[in-house]
C-alpha cells in the first residue's frame, strides 16, 4: 500500500474485476459522487442511493474493452464527521455488490478521508485529496495498471486535474445534465469507435 493513502476497499478477486493475464493493465478510474451515484450530500446508505442515468452500462462497456474499473473518490464526509471510514466502508461494499450484479464487479475503491478545513486529524493537505494524483498513483503500484493507457470519467474540475497529474491517457467531464449522453460517448471512445475531446 502506497505511503499515505488509505487502504482502498476491495470485495472481489483480481480476476474476477479483469485483472487477467499479464500486466500492465488499463483502467477506467470513476468518481463517485455525481458520476455514480447522483450527489445528494454525503451519501453513505443504500436508501440515499440514486443511481446516475447509464453508469451500469458505461462500466459494462469499459469491462467488454477490456479496462478494469476503479473508483477514486474524495470523502469529506469522513473529515467532517457525517460518518465514519467503518460506515463508509460497510456501505461501499454494498456498492461493489450493485456493480457485481450488474455484471461489472469494481476492482478497488480509494477513498480520500481529508478535508484542509475539518478539524482534528482529517483536517490536513494530503496528497490523497484530489486534484492531487495520489489515489490514482496508488491504484497503479498496488494492481500494476498503466496510467498512459487508462482513463477517468469525473464530474468536477479536480477530478479532471488529478488524472491529467497522474499521466492517464484522456479524461472525461461529464455533462451533469446529460450524463447518459457523456457515459455513450465515452464508452464509444473506450471500444475505440469514435472520439470524446480530450479534456
Amino acid at each position: 500500500m502506497s505511503a499515505g493513502i488509505r487502504e482502498p476497499v476491495v470485495t472481489s478477486t483480481p480476476e474476477v474485476a479483469g485483472l487477467i493475464g499479464p500486466g500492465p493493465h488499463k483502467a477506467l478510474f470513476l468518481d463517485r459522487d455525481g458520476v455514480i451515484n447522483v450527489d445528494h450530500g454525503y451519501v453513505h446508505k443504500p436508501e440515499q442511493t440514486e443511481w446516475v442515468p447509464g453508469i451500469f452500462d458505461l462500466a459494462r462497456a469499459a469491462r467488454a474493452a477490456g479496462y478494469v474499473l476503479v473508483v477514486v473518490t474524495n470523502q469529506a464526509g469522513i473529515a467532517r464527521g457525517y460518518y465514519d471510514e467503518a460506515q463508509f466502508r460497510i456501505y461501499t461494499r454494498w456498492v461493489h455488490s450493485r456493480f457485481e450484479a450488474e455484471g461489472a464487479p469494481l476492482l478497488a475503491t480509494y477513498f480520500c478521508p481529508h478535508h484542509p478545513q475539518a478539524g482534528g486529524n482529517s483536517g490536513q493537505i494530503c496528497q490523497c485529496r484530489k486534484p492531487a494524483p495520489g489515489m490514482l498513483l496508488a491504484a497503479a503500484s498496488d494492481f500494476g495498471l498503466a496510467l498512459d493507457r487508462s482513463v477517468l470519467v469525473g464530474d468536477m474540475p479536480t477530478d479532471i486535474a488529478a488524472g491529467k497529474r497522474a499521466g492517464l491517457a484522456w479524461t472525461c467531464l461529464l455533462d451533469s445534465a446529460k450524463p447518459a449522453r457523456s457515459f455513450a460517448a465515452a464508452a464509444l471512445r473506450l471500444a475505440g469507435q469514435g472520439a470524446v475531446a480530450k479534456q
